[in-house]
């Protein structure tokens, strides 16, 4: 199996299973000299972790990370850092009984076609939970970029059906959503929406169903001229990243799918000098143009497809008999993906930031030592 490695000059590799004994992530590429423990990293697993409230997966988890190489003296030496979570809670007897019937969804079938065989344990490769890899090497991203101003948040703006108010993205509004973010169980900055949020995930629980919804990722102190303006695009590498993520299945930047609405007049960002700095008086391209930065602030937002492990009866098949049957699915399972997603979101695009400063020599070695 390739494609399990993302990145160029800042490159990670994730490896495990959902019900396999451990999994990781080795990252490639970062500078020597940046102080790294593992308290920094267990900061954004516990924010991922399975079973934190009544919306999320009843699966008990503490996702411990452990550092097995790159940092020495708690600081990264240059050298390939590895880091480690340990599976304690697993219980794959709830998958033997459909293992040969494709989860309506899921990678179940697609996964037995291409390869002839397939980890039927919660997914396996396909979980969600090979996104703790993720998360951990983009805690590791996060403090790269926080060396040179730059910072993510990522928030739920919408979730079955219910949408958060609308906020104009400045440096107070990210204030605001950091503070309001980890406030409620659905991750929401909106507090009055996030009760509704929360109401109809209760409810899609209790009726064995679940609910999609949107995360939105801002980005502050990103320089003017990151990205390279033809295949590598910054917001091409951005989407790749987003949509990499299991249950997403649609990105847009800045106005996105809006854009096809507005007049050229309307869509166009004027610029503007404020205090000696280049700005734009709005900001429909989400802070990207022509695949390269603008300086202002990067938008990008994800629609997340419900959890289609859900324990309504579905229609699916049994690819040993080729016989249409019934399946019911037991587990655990979020009734939600959106709220759990926020950190693996923020990770991704900390990942694709820290790669492109790093190619464009905004971020390295000499950077780092010298502070």
């Amino acid at each position: 199996m390739t494609g399990n490695t993302f990145g160029h000059s800042f490159r990670i590799t994730t490896w495990g299973e959902s019900h396999g004994r451990a999994l990781g992530v080795v990252i490639d590429g970062t500078p020597a000299g940046l102080p790294i423990d593992e308290e920094d990293i267990q900061h954004d697993l516990n924010r991922r972790r399975p079973g934190q409230s009544r919306i999320s997966t009843p699966r008990s988890e503490a996702d411990h990370v452990e550092i097995l190489s790159g940092v020495f003296e708690g600081r990264s030496t240059g050298t390939p850092i590895s880091m480690l979570v340990y599976n304690k809670d697993t219980d794959p007897s709830a998958y033997d009984n459909i293992k040969d019937t494709p989860r309506p969804g899921h990678a179940d079938y697609p996964y037995k076609m291409k390869y002839g065989m397939r980890d039927h344990r919660g997914g396996g490769r396909s979980s969600a939970r090979e996104t703790i890899g993720r998360v951990a090497a983009g805690a590791v991203a996060r403090k790269l970029l926080r060396t040179a101003g730059i910072e993510i948040v990522s928030h739920v703006i919408e979730l079955g059906g219910v949408r958060a108010k609308d906020m104009n993205m400045d440096l107070d509004t990210m204030r605001t959503i950091q503070d309001n973010v980890d406030k409620t169980i659905v991750r929401c900055a909106d507090l009055n929406a996030a009760e509704e949020m929360i109401a109809q995930a209760d409810a899609a629980r209790q009726e064995g169903d679940s609910i999609g919804g949107i995360v939105e990722t801002i980005v502050v102190g990103v320089p003017a001229g990151l990205g390279e303006p033809v295949f590598d695009k910054l917001d091409a590498d951005i989407a790749k990243a987003m949509m990499s993520i299991g249950a997403v299945k649609g990105v847009e930047i800045g106005a996105g799918f809006k854009a096809a609405e507005l007049k050229g007049s309307h869509m166009n960002d004027g610029f503007a000098v404020e205090n000696g700095t280049v700005v734009t008086r709005t900001n429909n391209a989400g802070g990207i143009l022509g695949g390269l930065s603008s300086g202002m602030p990067i938008i990008c937002r994800c629609a997340v497809k419900p959890t289609p492990s859900i324990s309504i009866t579905q229609r699916s098949m049994d690819m040993k008999q080729m016989s249409e049957q019934d399946i019911n699915i037991q587990g655990r399972h979020d009734p939600t993906i959106p709220p759990r997603m926020v950190p693996v979101a923020e990770a991704m695009m900390a990942l694709v930031l820290a790669d492109h400063m790093i190619r464009s020599g905004h971020i390295g070695p000499n950077t780092l030592l010298k502070g």
